[in-house]
């Protein structure tokens, strides 16, 4: 078999694939695994507060040791035991995109507190996520021409319907977070806002969004090696053949936070983290760790939430965008972080939070619609 044809077996099985999503697909299943990673993406960071006597890039190197590494790949090992032939197989432009989308998102990820000093965590939220919904969204059908997804029919304009209503939500919880801001004590206020600067803000938020949505692009671009993953043998299951697509744009991500983290160290003298004596070094390395492999689930529940979607997978960017800053900001209110706000201020938060749910129902009207 030569080259062409290879290509045109692995189409004619990524098509099989797609009908079969289709055929098999069960949105509400779907929206409820998307919102389980959103769940994961909200309270990954928790397990970092037992972390003592390290600095940020230390614990942060050692979450993406687990979260980009050791998790993901165990978990592909176990689900898709074909991997190591799909990946070998595999074309290398599917490969370098996949990497590289891993690589964008894990500089974007790194210029979010950048972003979030400039422009305070209300605002930040609304352009930086708001932008990374949208982009991760909409993008990627298009770049693999599935744009008929998005216009024409009840399925599309009801997706594009939930894709806005998440959208409004997101703003509306940004909103919140302004107005939240602004009732800070003086001495706070002063501090939230002491680096506020909207242009050098806005210029990182639209950077840090879009750059961030690479991880969508990388986790829905690899149609060629999910194919693969279905052909040879081993055969992975429709559920888990998105897994070696995962691993290699995580490896993209791995490689830009490893060689910040590991700058930083040698940068700020940390490196002797690692081997200090007063630290508690066990705890720190499963805390860190723990936050890792949390972390990765969403986006473990992300590709094994496609095939449920059918033809409206590409929606599962949005409900999991969605899902992690409704449950982040129910994970604020269980804390008490807006106890003291204003009636207005929780007026914009219920509302925010009222419209995320509503764009995740609406999703999975839309895989429904998309059946018919």
């Amino acid at each position: 078999m030569d080259q062409t044809q290879a290509v045109q077996v692995i189409e004619q099985i990524a098509g099989q694939a797609a009908q079969a999503n289709v055929d098999h697909a069960n949105p509400i299943l779907g929206v409820l695994i998307f919102a389980l990673g959103g769940l994961a993406g909200a309270l990954f960071y928790l397990p970092f507060k037992r972390v003592r006597a390290w600095a940020w890039e230390s614990y942060w190197l050692v979450y993406a040791v687990f979260g980009l590494v050791i998790v993901p790949w165990t978990i592909t090992l176990l689900t898709a035991p074909n991997v190591f032939k799909v990946l070998k197989a595999a074309s290398a432009s599917d490969l370098v995109y996949c990497y590289g989308c891993g690589a964008l998102w894990g500089v974007g990820g790194l210029t979010w507190g950048l972003m979030i000093r400039y422009l305070g965590v209300g605002l930040g939220l609304a352009i930086g996520c708001g932008l990374c919904s949208a982009a991760g969204t909409l993008i990627p059908p298009i770049i693999q021409g599935n744009i008929h997804n998005l216009y024409g029919s009840a399925a599309a304009n009801v997706s594009l319907l939930a894709v806005v209503v998440s959208l409004v939500g997101i703003i509306a919880v940004g909103m919140a977070g302004m107005s939240k801001e602004k009732e800070l004590p003086e001495e706070e206020k002063k501090k939230a806002v002491a680096e506020f600067n909207f242009k050098k803000g806005i210029i990182v938020a639209i950077f840090s969004g879009l750059t961030s949505s690479g991880m969508s692009f990388g986790l829905q671009g690899g149609k060629g090696i999910e194919a693969l993953a279905l052909t040879l043998s081993p055969v992975s299951s429709n559920t888990w053949k998105g897994m070696p697509v995962l691993v290699v744009v995580l490896l993209g991500g791995f490689t830009v936070n490893f060689l910040w983290c590991l700058f930083l160290n040698f940068r700020n003298g940390t490196i002797k983290d690692y081997i200090r004596s007063d630290a508690p070094m066990l705890a720190n390395i499963i805390f860190a760790g723990l936050a890792g492999a949390i972390w990765c689930s969403q986006f473990i529940c992300f590709k094994t939430g496609e095939p449920a979607m059918g033809r409206m997978s590409y929606l599962g960017w949005a409900v999991l965008m969605a899902s992690a800053i409704m449950f982040s900001t129910l994970l604020g209110i269980a804390l008490g972080e807006w106890r003291s706000t204003s009636k207005k201020t929780r007026s914009f938060l219920a509302i925010g939070l009222v419209l995320l749910l509503a764009s995740s129902l609406i999703s999975a009207w839309s895989g429904y619609l998309s059946q018919s």
